[in-house]
């Protein structure tokens, strides 16, 4: 098996496997089974699921007033228990039920039986999995679409049982190196690399410790088609989005380049306040703002974008991959700060303080790894041809003044560095007037 792009794996198996309990699954449920077979069983799990909406409700308005409660989950809210339990249960008769009805014949009736049973079961499997919860486990309430989720801890156990022990593997993308070397990856993956290698393997199955990698390195002239900015002068970022030094650095920069720029932000706070100084700033400059709203598909803007050499793209982490946009449109990159998870972010931060807990570091093993992957396929969005040049700035100080850094700018395509925006500015207006020209 191939996997492409496989630094997005371990994430998209984690939302393959992770389950979702919603009120309103549980109540279109529960009219499937009152359609087909009312009664009193299908009663008590209308009632189950209308205690159940209740509760959800409930327990969504709580948290919404209330932001230390939000974010992961310990274990299920006292509040939710109970209703869980009796969905769980009523769930469970119903299914019972249906397999003792075994004298319909009629294939649309046995179609139909099949839809509901399905849909009961798996009420009642998910909720048996959350009121089974144990440490190996995640669970959040997530107050938007009023659900819980409950997500594996690792999956790395999963892909090697299931994929890495039945079948030869190979794991290719630009972006799987983390600080020069693939043990990062590879182990989120499900290899078994260094202390890990001494896992057990069944007999007859593929040893996942018999990992081989490679790089192929890249057909790009990295430290002369393209330049890194750090500027080491910006204050640290805060909480409360860019701050007015990096506003207005991005703005000297956008200017220098004449526009063609791709600016990359890890929060919506941060697109909106670029979009609000840069319309003033650039209000009598021929550039062009297309800003990314909440909602909006990546591919009709990606084109706008690469159609108007002069304008430039602000928006936040669906552009950082997959954005393809070479020539003259897009000369400047700019990254607005480190992309290291939120702290609230459920599933990172429970591997977090996993490793902290085994004495390590859930900051350097977790937090640091992730960043370093967003890092770099950001600064991949600006050399994409052999004949691309132009600059990457990271507005973000750390990656100087940070003993992290190194590590961050190890997994980086090895740009030409440095940390003076006079330099940069002034090769940002050669290479816009040579692109005019």
């Amino acid at each position: 098996m191939i996997l492409d792009e496989a630094h997005e794996f371990m994430d998209r198996t984690t939302q393959a496997v992770t389950e979702e309990l919603t009120s309103g699954r549980v109540q279109r449920a529960a009219a499937m089974a009152r359609k087909y077979l009312p009664g009193k069983v299908s009663d008590g799990f209308t009632s189950a699921a209308d205690s159940f909406h209740d509760a959800m409700s409930d327990y969504g308005d709580q948290i919404k007033r209330d932001f230390s409660a939000q974010g992961r989950l310990e274990e299920i809210p006292m509040s939710l228990e109970a209703p869980i339990r009796k969905v769980k249960e009523s769930a469970s008769a119903l299914v019972q039920l249906i397999n003792a009805d075994d004298e319909i014949i009629d294939p649309d009736s046995n179609a139909e039986r099949a839809r509901v049973k399905g849909a009961v079961q798996e009420i009642a499997t998910i909720a048996g999995k959350l009121l089974k919860m144990g440490d190996q486990h995640v669970l959040w309430y997530e107050p938007t679409f009023s659900t819980l989720h409950l997500a594996p801890l690792s999956v790395s156990h999963i892909l090697r049982s299931n994929l890495l022990t039945k079948t030869p593997v190979i794991a290719t993308s630009a972006t799987l190196t983390v600080g020069n070397n693939f043990d990062a990856m590879a182990r989120s993956i499900g290899f078994a690399v260094g202390s890990d290698a001494d896992v057990d393997v069944e007999t007859g199955d593929i040893d996942p410790a018999n990992v081989q990698m490679l790089d192929v390195g890249s057909p790009f002239d990295f430290a002369n088609q393209g330049v890194l900015y750090m500027p080491k002068h910006l204050p640290e970022p805060g909480r409360d989005g860019p701050s007015q030094e990096v506003l207005d650095e991005l703005g000297e920069l956008i200017d220098a380049a004449g526009g063609r720029t791709l600016a990359l932000f890890s929060s919506w706070r941060g697109v909106e306040a670029a979009d609000t100084h840069l319309r003033k700033v650039l209000v009598d400059l021929p550039i062009s703002i297309i800003t990314q709203k909440r909602g909006d598909a990546v591919g009709p803007l990606v084109e706008r974008f690469a159609k108007d050499e002069t304008s430039i793209l602000l928006g936040t982490m669906s552009l950082w991959q997959g954005v393809d946009v070479p020539g003259n449109s897009c000369i400047l990159v700019a990254i607005d700060r480190i992309p290291f998870p939120r702290p609230d972010e459920p599933v990172m931060s429970a591997r977090s303080s996993l490793a902290d807990a085994s004495g390590g570091s859930g900051f350097m093993q977790v937090s640091v790894p992730r960043a370093a992957l967003l890092l770099a396929q950001g600064t991949g969005r600006l050399i994409r041809s052999i004949e691309d040049r132009g600059v990457v700035a990271i507005l973000d100080s750390r990656i100087v003044t940070k003993r992290y850094g190194s590590v961050l700018l190890n997994s980086m395509p090895p740009l030409w560095r440095t940390s003076d925006g006079a330099i940069v500015r002034d090769s940002l207006r050669r290479l816009a007037t040579s692109v005019e020209e």
